[in-house]
């Protein structure tokens, strides 16, 4: 942690606790969850904070919630408008319509479609405008200065820091013995409020952020001494796909935030299978990260552990594309070519060996016509699904052992 800034006040313990009392009774006190599967990798126990079941599917209706109950008349007269790729946007239109606020929110394109119908529904007036949240961002600033609504930004506010900051609270006061707390990171809005709420309590726990490697941030503008924007993102994980951190929350990841670490699109695909199969929790990529990074590497976090899972927000789609590249990256898919003799009889063989191992085939394709096969030769290409990397292993054995001439791909 680096020398506090004289420049920029942080979120107190105070704003915290104030947000936790306006929040009472309309933010869910959401469940802690333990898991066993988590634990005996580390050790020691490991808990979920699963903010995958508040209102709106993520945490950021605590934020949004804390903002705008407490504009002034006058302001909530004028309206809100906001920019979010999803998460923070439904957050804002649930909060809005709970006020009896007009709220317009710019979404990027690119946003998934559930998200842009779930903002809709909840009454706001959501715009697909721009290819990212940067462009949405910019948009969102120019209707705030064309109209006089106010901007509610996702994250660079003492109020949606301290919203936030209720989740590390209520993490205290779920798991009093808790010695790490892994946070999910974009903009920093979430971690710094966990932080300057579990810091000012116990010092001695120690707070980790957890960014998407291809969109993260804070590792570059930690080694600058100040917010550095990226020259580009490109990650699953919307919702913490953020360029730059702000001047706040930065500060607060500076002073407060004892580690941040980066997890790969593998590392969060193989995380989101893990939360279905052994949590029984549907997450987001975003929503993810922190089981991630205590899966990749769950000697470096000391137990009790507590794992914020930040969002449940998944289109359908993409929730089974990255199921299918959570399996493979798991060892679960096995991409095959064997070389088998032209004759009736050979791919029957090849499937009856396959059987007798317990690989289910789910595609098979013949190739005759390559010029790298012999003369009376086939190629058959399989994908398989298998147990694991140990039970593929036996699945190639089982064909070679046959007779089969076996390569991946």
């Amino acid at each position: 942690m680096g020398v506090p800034d004289e420049g920029v006040q942080l979120v107190s313990e105070d704003a915290v606790a104030a947000a936790a009392a306006l929040l009472d009774g309309v933010a869910r006190r959401t469940p802690l969850e333990h898991s066993r599967a988590l634990a005996e990798r580390v050790g020691g126990p490991v808990h979920l904070k699963c903010e995958n079941l508040q209102h709106t599917g993520s945490f950021k209706f605590r934020g949004a919630y804390t903002r705008l109950s407490r504009l002034t008349p006058e302001e909530r007269a004028r309206g809100v408008v906001a920019a979010s790729a999803g998460n923070h946007a439904q957050g804002v239109a649930l909060a809005a319509r709970m006020l009896g606020i007009r709220a317009t929110v710019f979404m990027p394109e690119t946003a998934p479609l559930p998200k842009v119908a779930a903002t809709r529904g909840y009454g706001a007036d959501a715009r697909l405008s721009g290819a990212d949240l940067t462009e949405a961002l910019a948009a969102a600033v120019a209707h705030a200065e064309e109209t006089g609504a106010v901007f509610i930004h996702p994250f660079e506010h003492p109020d949606v820091i301290a919203g936030q900051g209720t989740v590390g609270l209520e993490v205290l006061e779920q798991c009093p013995d808790v010695a790490t707390v892994v946070v999910c990171t974009g903009g920093g809005g979430l971690v710094s409020g966990v932080a300057a709420a579990v810091k000012a309590r116990r010092p001695g726990v120690r707070v980790v952020a957890v960014q998407a490697a291809a969109a993260a941030a804070f590792p570059g503008s930690l080694a600058a001494g100040r917010p550095v924007a990226l020259s580009g993102m490109a990650t699953m994980a919307d919702g913490i796909a953020v360029g730059s951190p702000g001047e706040l929350t930065f500060a607060h990841v500076r002073d407060l935030v004892d580690e941040v670490r980066t997890v790969t699109e593998e590392d969060m695909s193989q995380a989101l299978l893990f939360c279905l199969e052994r949590a029984k929790l549907v997450v987001e990529p975003a929503g993810v990260a922190a089981v991630a990074a205590v899966l990749a590497d769950p000697t470096a976090f000391r137990p009790p552990v507590v794992a914020v899972v930040s969002g449940g927000n998944i289109d359908p789609v993409l929730l089974l594309k990255v199921v299918q590249h959570g399996m493979a990256a798991a060892g679960r898919y096995l991409r095959l070519r064997l070389r088998v003799p032209d004759r009736p009889g050979s791919l029957a063989a090849v499937l009856s060996v396959l059987a007798g191992v317990g690989a289910n085939v789910l595609e098979v394709e013949h190739e005759r016509t390559a010029t790298r096969l012999d003369l009376g030769q086939v190629e058959v290409f399989v994908v398989l699904e298998t147990r694991g990397p140990d039970h593929a292993r036996s699945v190639v054995g089982a064909l070679e052992e046959a007779g089969f001439a076996v390569s991946e791909g």
